[in-house]
């Protein structure tokens, strides 16, 4: 059990709806050989308290023109409350950022970037990244292949 909240039924409909999240409630009841009415009500009580966040696509950043993936470190001084979150409140913002994430060490923040090319990358970089709010020190890693990608946080 993850925790005492969520049961061996839990998990199982946690793991399938991160596999697909189009199967349908009678699915999943059959994949766990449960009747497909508390398979229900468990969904519901898992959007509600908050365990299913949203239902997503997950789209080929390559068919969509967002081939370039780049890990942006971004350190911002001087280090204050009230800097950081002027930081986080524009750079959310921003349509090419996929994910921010307070860190710990010399960076404070790490991003994930989806552009179409390096001149894309270099207009973001220049004109965007650089003016956000106490921006001090950038560094950049470009992803040459991944070898994997998941989303699912696999349970139990």
């Amino acid at each position: 059990m993850i925790n005492n909240e969520l049961d061996k039924i839990d998990v199982g409909i946690l793991n399938l709806l991160q596999k697909d999240a189009k199967i349908t409630h009678k699915g999943i009841a059959y994949t766990l050989n449960i009747s497909p009415t508390p398979i229900h009500i468990r969904v519901k009580r898992l959007e509600e308290e908050g365990y299913i966040q949203r239902y997503v696509a997950l789209v080929d950043h390559k068919k969509v023109r967002r081939g370039l993936l780049a890990y942006t470190q971004v350190q911002v001084k001087p280090h204050t409350e009230e800097n950081l979150s002027a930081f986080l409140e524009e750079v959310v913002k921003l349509k090419e950022v996929m994910e921010c994430s307070h860190l710990t060490g010399k960076f404070d923040f790490l991003l994930k970037i989806a552009v179409c090319d390096m001149d894309e990358y270099n207009e973001l970089l220049r004109h965007k990244l650089a003016k956000l709010p106490k921006v001090d020190n950038m560094e950049s890693m470009f992803v040459m292949s991944q070898a994997k990608s998941e989303t699912a946080i696999l349970l139990g």
